[in-house]
């Protein structure tokens, strides 16, 4: 029986505020352009949007969706919500209306807090909204499409500062809901839990060696996994938060110069532009840079590239159904001496499980008995532990066949190291990972064959130098039907978030077995053939 005063506290991340606004109240916490918080300050608004939240009917368990890129609202959102007891859904600013429109309505928001330039993309679904009662604008720039609803500014400047206790009776409940799009296609909603967010902050603190004097860029969306857990993690330790709100080359770089940056973590496409600007413009940094990546695994020549800029790589892994990085390339000291090719290969590994995960594995998918430790043997990686996700909100189904034979199923094939080390090989499921943003085969194909023109329809990865790889659509057109590359692009451009649109569209037959169905390896080897893999 646990005694809460003698030897038992629950965990949440939300505690973390409340230590750092003691300890560090005149220490610099975020920083977003000209302005600049304090950790008392920070703190201060954090209680004032939680008595606001609280004023709005926002109760225990109620989820309050957030679309917002970098900035203060989005970082205080992930401390004021969970604070009540409620649920922050970070929504993706990549996705298309009717995609967002879904994830509000299937998360049940009671209340959506939408910053200005995202007005185009939520404006054509307010009617639709079942469940919003409340409009939140955050007004960080000017927008021609009006939204209903308070400002945020007046709605914190309405509300008491007054301390709020944390409302948070089960460490096991949910803290957060983040949607990834599945091998179907529909999003999905992935629940965290407090005491998961809790732990896994502290593993980004143990693993990505934060300290009081780091000083964090947020160039990794927040709407990604929490951002990795990274608002919970760099304010347990009392470091800075530099909000960002669009990622660009030169402004990453001004940033990491003025406000003498430390830690930063990117897609491996946010690599390739950084080390990309950096030769263009002859640049070397100018002091150390720790930079965590995971999404895609990258090219060890992208790691390579941007070592050479003078920036250390870490490589991670992990889904956003286990709070974002699970696994870490750990990095030996006997490996210092090895050549910077040799050295950017190991670091494109997997590695091991992170100190706060531990349960790691590449199993036979149908015995769940591990494969050789041979970096030949392929297997599905597999993991369990504190930072596993309570499951698909209200998808049962979903979430037992994720647990099956109790660890989680990533859907990722790889080979396991003599070393311990994991290094991901392929992917099971059909899914492209471009950018670091996920894009289901199915649902593209799904839209292509909406078109009138289409007969069939089939869509693999192919590899792109910037993008680590994209969709490409085989397309068999109806008889009598010439439709265009362009004509295809555009239809998928204005039926589904563009982002997941293909880059390249060929016509022809499609490869089929004997029982008709379309043999979509054939094409993915024939992209792949001749190419390194971006995941090797």
């Amino acid at each position: 029986m646990h005694h809460e005063t003698v030897n038992y506290d629950i965990l949440t991340p939300v505690k973390f505020l409340t230590r750092s606004g003691a300890i560090y109240s005149d220490k610099t916490a975020m920083v977003h352009g000209k302005t600049r918080y304090t950790y008392e300050q920070f703190l201060r608004r954090v209680y004032r949007l939680a008595n606001a939240l609280k004023n709005a009917g926002v109760e225990k368990g109620d989820k309050v969706a957030f679309i917002c890129p970098n900035i203060p609202p989005m970082i205080e959102a992930h401390f004021a919500v969970p604070m009540i007891g409620a649920v922050l859904v970070s929504v993706n600013i990549r996705l298309s209306s009717g995609e967002v429109g879904y994830i509000l309505n299937h998360s049940e928001a009671k209340v959506l807090v939408v910053d200005n330039e995202f007005g185009d993309l939520i404006h054509p679904v307010l009617d639709d909204l079942k469940y919003v009662e409340t409009i939140v604008n955050v007004c960080d720039v000017s927008s021609d499409i009006p939204l209903p609803g308070t400002d945020y500014e007046s709605f914190l400047a309405f509300a008491a500062d007054d301390p709020v206790p944390c409302d948070v009776t089960d460490e096991y409940s949910v803290a957060a809901i983040n949607y990834t799009s599945g091998t179907t296609g529909f999003p999905k909603g992935v629940m965290y839990h407090h005491r998961g967010a809790y732990l896994n902050a502290l593993g980004e603190v143990i693993e990505f060696g934060l300290n009081s004097g780091s000083v964090y860029l947020w160039t990794l969306p927040m709407f990604h996994c929490n951002g990795w857990c990274f608002p919970w993690a760099v304010t347990a330790v009392g470091g800075i938060h530099i909000c960002l709100r669009k990622v660009e080359a030169e402004t990453t770089y001004h940033l990491v110069d003025t406000e003498r940056v430390t830690h930063l973590c990117a897609a491996p496409t946010v690599l390739i532009a950084l080390s990309t600007y950096a030769a263009e413009k002859n640049l070397q940094l100018n002091r150390h840079l720790e930079i965590m990546t995971a999404g895609a695994p990258p090219a060890p020549q992208v790691i390579e590239n941007m070592e050479a800029v003078g920036a250390n790589i870490t490589q991670t892994y992990g889904l956003t159904e286990v709070f974002g990085p699970h696994s870490i390339c750990k990095w030996q000291d006997n490996w210092n001496d090895f050549p910077a090719g040799e050295r950017a290969r190991i670091k494109a590994r997997q590695g091991v499980p992170y100190v706060n995960a531990l349960y790691m594995d590449v199993v036979d998918s149908n015995t769940m008995e591990p494969v050789p430790r041979d970096g030949r043997a392929i297997g599905e990686i597999v993991m369990r532990g504190n930072n596993v996700m309570l499951g698909y909100y209200k998808d049962k189904t979903a979430t037992d066949k994720a647990f099956d034979g109790g660890w989680f199923h990533s859907g990722d094939l790889a080979v396991m190291h003599p070393d311990g080390y994991i290094q991901i090989m392929d992917r099971q499921k059909d899914i492209i990972i471009s950018g670091g943003e996920n894009i289901s085969t199915v649902e593209v194909e799904n839209t292509i064959y909406k078109h009138p023109d289409v007969l069939e329809v089939a869509v693999v990865s192919t590899p792109h130098t910037k993008w680590g790889e994209v969709p490409k659509a085989f397309v068999k057109p109806k008889p009598g039907s010439f439709p265009t590359e362009q004509d295809i692009i555009t239809f998928c451009k204005e039926n589904m978030a563009r982002f997941k649109a293909p880059k390249i569209i060929e016509f022809g037959d499609l490869p089929k077995t004997a029982t008709g169905k379309i043999q979509k390896f054939k094409l993915r080897e024939k992209e792949w053939s001749g190419h390194a893999r971006k995941v090797a």
